[in-house]
């Protein structure tokens, strides 16, 4: 067994096998603890040498059980992992955030025994979530692409509703009922293409939808395409995210805002690239992307509380994803690729910014807040930083992606595709207004100048407006930030700052991702050999 064969299982065997080492551990928090940071640590680990080896030498395949490549007539047989380019550069991203948002929530000081946050349900479930997470991207069949799917349904369940408060419930009750319909379409798709082809393996299926009819494939397509744009939150499939995430907590929000959507995109490019290249229902995927853009930006400033006005935003730049999936040209799904790398980061990095600013000043809603910069200039900085780069301001990584969208959209030249253009320019100016509207009502008027702000943390009314069960270890010392919470954000900034500084390599390593992506052959050789 060589060196990559050891590493490709790792980072779906690790964390589970953390998940029940952890539920064991119930009664010792501190083990707990060690144990989640431990597992995650070592999956950033593998994860970095995978990327390294994909880089080096392609793709990598692992037939788990040690099943053979190939059957006649039947593809391959038993669970394969795959990891090229793309899916490792996924799960680089992915682990770090995942690692980065456990330092935050055990620096949250969520203890064992709080009956509000039962911490010995939530690293085991989060644990689980990481391999779900992991697994998705690993998956050679779309059959363990749907589990993927499910470990992180049930397992973002559970976290969206620690603490069992009426609005967790309701949102979580929102939350799976979606996620269910989608599991659903998607299961249908599944069959449809079994139906097709005999086979599951996406290798396997990408070489015998050659001999099926236009029609089928579109068909099948749109139907996938459907399950994996609820995941993704493409509009019109998006409404459910901005009622969803908020309620969390803000480590559970970080890590869902960050990365699940993230999830359904990279599903997407699997799909468009891998199963379906004819680019038959592009079109449709441009109108989407612009009306993803457009609208979730317009929710955007329609919002007064910071978290809400983020989720809308989010729900916003995943159009700038599926713009660049949309155009089935290189830099497109280079600037795709990169996008999607930096906008985990930069997402769950302002989530994480939500909970300091919850702390330091007791609410989230903008007509409670201001003097935020002139009490915690720290808190100003990790806000502003992340905020710029969503922005999309010269020379952030935020910037760099959009400028390789947009010229990959004037590179196509079509009508449909200049209007992305501009609907991509108008979507990075509204964010520059939402980011700098939060900025001034925050951060730079006074606190007696918001229409709420005499109201205090620790005052009944000043719950009005917040999450009924905002509740932190320190809840009655507001405007103390631990450094547990403040070290893994400014982490992340660090990280993102890094897409910025080194854009030329990582941009190249994109580009050599992209044309992987696009040149389905090397994937196809990889998996089921040369047809």
């Amino acid at each position: 067994m060589n060196l990559a064969s050891t590493l490709i299982p790792l980072p779906v065997l690790v964390p589970t096998l953390g998940a029940a080492a952890t539920l064991i551990a119930g009664r010792r928090p501190r083990l707990q603890r060690l144990i989640t940071l431990a597992a995650l640590s070592v999956v950033v680990a593998a994860c970095a040498a995978l990327l390294y080896l994909a880089d080096r030498d392609g793709t990598l395949v692992l037939n788990v059980g040690g099943w053979g490549q190939s059957v006649p007539g039947m593809g391959p047989l038993g669970i394969t992992l795959v990891v090229d380019r793309l899916s490792a550069l996924m799960l680089v991203v992915s682990s770090i955030v995942l690692l980065a948002v456990v330092f935050y929530a055990i620096g949250q000081g969520v203890r064992d025994g709080d009956e509000r946050q039962p911490v010995s349900i939530f690293m085991p479930t989060y644990l689980v979530l990481s391999a779900g997470v992991c697994t998705a991207f690993l998956a050679g069949d779309l059959f363990n692409l749907f589990v993927g799917f499910e470990v992180l349904l049930s397992a973002s369940f559970v976290l969206l509703t620690i603490g069992a408060s009426k609005d967790r419930v309701r949102a979580g009750i929102s939350y799976v009922m979606v996620s269910m319909i989608s599991s659903l379409i998607f299961l249908f798709g599944i069959a449809l293409v079994y139906a097709a082809t005999g086979t599951l393996n996406m290798a396997e299926i990408a070489v015998r939808l050659d001999d099926v009819s236009a029609g089928t494939r579109s068909a099948m397509f749109a139907v996938l395409l459907v399950a994996f744009g609820i995941k993704a939150a493409v509009f019109p499939l998006s409404a459910w995210l901005p009622d969803s995430y908020p309620t969390a907590p803000a480590p559970v929000t970080a890590v869902f805002a960050g990365l699940l959507t993230k999830v359904g995109v990279y599903a997407i490019i699997r799909a468009h690239s891998l199963l379906f290249p004819s680019g038959g229902l592009d079109p449709v995927l441009l109108v989407a992307a612009l009306l993803t853009m457009v609208i979730g930006i317009l929710g955007a400033i329609a919002q007064n509380d910071i978290k809400r006005l983020l989720s809308f935003t989010l729900v916003s730049h995943i159009g700038y994803m599926v713009f660049g999936i949309a155009l089935s040209n290189e830099l497109g799904m280079s600037g795709a690729i990169y996008y999607v790398a930096h906008h985990i980061l930069v997402q769950t990095t302002l989530f994480l910014v939500v909970g300091l600013i919850e702390r330091q000043a007791g609410a989230s809603t903008l007509q409670r807040l201001g003097g935020l910069a002139a009490a915690s200039p720290l808190l100003a900085f990790v806000f502003v930083v992340p905020a710029l780069n969503l922005g999309g301001i010269p020379p952030f990584s935020g910037f760099i992606g959009k400028v390789a969208l947009l010229e990959a959209g004037a590179q196509i030249g079509s009508v449909l595709a200049w209007t992305l253009v501009g609907g991509g320019v108008l979507t990075s100016l509204l964010t520059l207004y939402v980011v700098t509207r939060v900025w001034t009502k925050a951060f730079w008027r006074t606190r007696e100048d918001a229409p709420q702000g005499h109201l205090s943390a620790a005052s009944p009314a000043a719950l009005i407006d917040e999450p009924e069960d905002i509740q932190f270890v320190d809840r009655d010392n507001v405007g103390r930030m631990p450094v547990g919470m403040v070290a893994p954000t400014g982490a992340l900034i660090a990280v993102g700052l890094a897409l910025t500084i080194f854009a030329g390599p990582i941009f190249a390593y994109c580009e050599r991702a992209a044309a992987e992506v696009l040149d389905r052959s090397q994937y196809i050789t990889a998996v089921v050999g040369e047809r």
